[in-house]
């Protein structure tokens, strides 16, 4: 479920009114307030309006908050130039630093991050479940045509690539809180600089190389289905500028993800699970970019440890 969003316009600007369904209340109250900081420490964030010291107001048991709005336009990352990459990623390790600051007033992590690592066979399992499920349809759509092509496929090269999997569920490297989903519709842009990092729901604790690694895969893959590595070497080398991280961390991250799309199948869940059609066609994208990869593993570990 999207949280709801309404535009105010009034005498003093213009303000975002956000209805809070997406997470609790004290998650809310939690990342809000960071926001706040983040803001008077020069980041490019909406600051919350407070009411009183809360910047959540509660009315007949739900919860809004009231945002500054932020001018700015939404950019694909593969249009982005190479000084724009190198400069996003000096962003998200300006981000990564002011969220480890005491002033962020957020708990110092404890204990070591952990990362499910789907088995082979759990994972052949689950498309030989959507398998059963095309067979039991009385009339297969073209999706279902495409789907079925594409998760024999899926077997081909889960069986092909089985003992390049992760060996443990601990990654390696820092970790810290992170926002969590740093794709383009969370990002406005202007003049070629960031304006504002929207949408602060998934802020947690994960390895840094995770969120450095999977923002570069959703900001830099192509419509085709492909890398942009230029771009990808670019955003890494502006992010190590601020924080120091090991090429052993990434090259950890970058398999992790890529055994994570080869063994996860969400788009089918949402379109057979819960006859929600709004993935579809990020499933088809999806299986590009892991065929593609797939036969690029060195090139891919190396574009993202070349700076």
């Amino acid at each position: 479920m999207m949280n709801p969003n309404w535009r105010l316009e009034t005498d003093r600007g213009g303000f975002a009114l956000k209805q809070i369904v997406d997470v609790t209340l004290p998650k809310a109250r939690r990342s809000l307030s960071v926001l706040g900081i983040l803001s008077a420490e020069g980041l490019p964030v909406c600051a919350p309006r407070l009411v009183g010291t809360d910047p959540v107001a509660e009315i007949d048991g739900r919860g809004y908050c009231v945002l500054e709005w932020a001018e700015g336009a939404h950019r694909s990352g593969t249009s982005l130039d190479q000084g724009e990459a190198h400069g996003l990623g000096v962003l998200v390790g300006r981000i990564h630093m002011a969220l480890a600051s005491p002033r962020a007033g957020l708990d110092r992590p404890e204990e070591a991050s952990r990362a499910k690592v789907t088995t082979p066979e759990a994972a052949l399992e689950e498309a030989d479940r959507f398998l059963d499920v095309i067979t039991a349809l009385d009339e297969d759509a073209p999706f279902d045509v495409d789907a079925r092509r594409r998760l024999r496929r899926r077997k081909v090269l889960i069986d092909a690539h089985a003992g390049r999997r992760p060996a443990d569920e601990v990654p390696v490297g820092p970790a810290g809180w992170t926002h969590g989903d740093l794709q383009p519709l969370n990002l406005l842009w202007r003049a070629g600089e960031v304006t504002a990092v929207l949408d602060w729901d998934r802020l947690a604790v994960r390895p840094y190389a995770e969120e450095v690694v999977r923002t570069a895969q959703v900001q830099f893959t192509t419509d085709g289905g492909r890398l942009d590595l230029h771009n990808v070497s670019a955003f890494v080398a502006g992010y190590r500028t601020i924080i120091a991280i090991s090429d052993e961390a990434l090259g950890d991250a970058v398999q992790r993800l890529w055994w994570k799309r080869m063994t996860d199948f969400w788009q089918l869940q949402w379109h057979y699970d819960k006859a929600d059609h709004g993935p579809d066609a990020l499933w088809v994208s999806g299986e590009r970019l892991l065929e593609w990869w797939s036969e690029r593993l060195d090139e891919v570990q190396d574009a993202f440890q070349a700076s």
